[in-house]
This record gives C-alpha cells, sequence and structure tokens, in this order.
C-alpha cells in the first residue's frame, strides 16, 4: 500500500481520520509505523498529501491529513474488455485502476464461458475493492468506472459508437495486419477480446462501427499481460 485511500466517513473532523479493519492492519503490520510518523494518503475521487500518524493501537489508527496536491494524471484511455477468466478478474482491475484507466467495459463476446458471469468477482463491491488496491498500490485516488454488458452485438449496435465518439477507436486483433500505434497524442477507445480472441463475425461488426484491428505482434498474450502491454505502448 503505498497510499491509504481515504473516504468522507473515515474523517472524525475536516483534517482528522480513524481507520480500522484492513489499512489499520496494513499499517501496522506491514508500514511498522509508529505514533509521529507520516504516511501518503488521498481521499477517493480528491486529492492527495500526507497524514501524520497522532494514535496506533489495537483497535484503531487516527492520522491528521493535510491533502495539498492533485494525484496523477489519468489515462485518455476507455477500456472495453471481455469478461476475463474469474481467477484473472482482480488482478486486471486491479491493474488497469494502477495505470489510470478510468472507464472500463466488461462485455460478452462468443468465447466467453457463460459461468463467468456468476462470478462472486464480477460483484461491485468486489470490483470495487480491486479498484481501491490498485489506486493504493498507485498513489491515485480517482476510482474507474466499471460497467458490464451482457450481450455483444446490442452493446456494439446501439452504445459502442457513441461511447467511442470523438477517440481513436481500435480492437486489438491477433490477425490484424496494422500495428498497434505507439505515443498517440489523442483519446482511445480499446476492445481487448478474449484470450482466444474475438471472432470474425465479432470483428466485422467493430469494423462496421469505425473500430481498426491492430496487432501487438505475434505473442498471443493473457489478458493480464494484454492490458498493460496495450496501454504503455499507446501511450
Amino acid at each position: 500500500m503505498n497510499l491509504i485511500l481515504l473516504f468522507d466517513d473515515d474523517f472524525t473532523s475536516d483534517s482528522r481520520v480513524r481507520l480500522t479493519g484492513r489499512r489499520l492492519q496494513h499499517v501496522r503490520d506491514v508500514h511498522r509505523a509508529a505514533a509521529g510518523e507520516s504516511l501518503a494518503v488521498g481521499i477517493a475521487n480528491g486529492r492527495i498529501g500526507r497524514g501524520m500518524i497522532t494514535h496506533l493501537g489495537d483497535d484503531a489508527l487516527e492520522m491528521d491529513v493535510a491533502l495539498d496536491r492533485d494525484p496523477p494524471q489519468s489515462l485518455p484511455l476507455t477500456l472495453i474488455l471481455a469478461l476475463p477468466r474469474p481467477k484473472v478478474l482482480n488482478r486486471v482491475i486491479a491493474g488497469a485502476a494502477s495505470l489510470g484507466i478510468k472507464r472500463i467495459v466488461l462485455i460478452n463476446a462468443w468465447r466467453v464461458e457463460k459461468s463467468y458471469w456468476s462470478s462472486p468477482r464480477l460483484t461491485p463491491e468486489n470490483l470495487r475493492t480491486q479498484s481501491i488496491l490498485g489506486l493504493e498500490q498507485a498513489r491515485d485516488t480517482v476510482l474507474p468506472s466499471i460497467e458490464t454488458r451482457r450481450l455483444f452485438r446490442p452493446f456494439v449496435e446501439n452504445e459502442l459508437s457513441a461511447m467511442a465518439s470523438g477517440t481513436r477507436a481500435l480492437v486489438a486483433h491477433p490477425h490484424a495486419t496494422e500495428e498497434c500505434p505507439r505515443d498517440v497524442r489523442e483519446p482511445v477507445t480499446l476492445v481487448i477480446g478474449p484470450e482466444g480472441g474475438l471472432i470474425d463475425a465479432e470483428i466485422a461488426s467493430l469494423e462496421r462501427i469505425g473500430f481498426t484491428p491492430v496487432s501487438i505482434g505475434e505473442r498471443i498474450l493473457r489478458v493480464e499481460t494484454a492490458v498493460p502491454f496495450l496501454a504503455a505502448r499507446l501511450y
């Protein structure tokens, strides 16, 4: 935890917070901090700064906080992601949040197993928890918006074009002939399919609304590797 993310209900006054649970345990057992030390803090969707520990006990942590600067700049990237396997979903969401991706849409695709949609890891509570972990890692405070769309065709035909308006629309595809661009200076809407790839009909439907298939080379990457690879290449 490189930043302790604070929420409105943590505040006991305008500049003092009281923390329990996971954050208390982390400060005590990992940071091994003591009263008088300061730690990086930030308020959710707001500014970051420092927190001076005034009390650290078994039951609670209290800090005086001063928030004096803005969080890191977000990536101008909307990520449209075929729902990954449940066991990697947590890593993908935490990783995307740590990269500064602020809008994520989890979609269905032909090669997405139906059982994935019933996973408890897809609950709003878990997605929020993984987002928080990613923000704490990256010293960021702005929570990403995470949406789900269980029907591929209606989403592509009725929503995606408007969502991608004013951005460079790309879809990662192993068989594309065009290479993924580098050092892009404009917002991007990026579609990444399942590990088996989007089928031809899905690629065609994306091309019809203006998405360009792009390749990242001969290697086929796992989704948790493809997301940071593509974000780094684009920006």
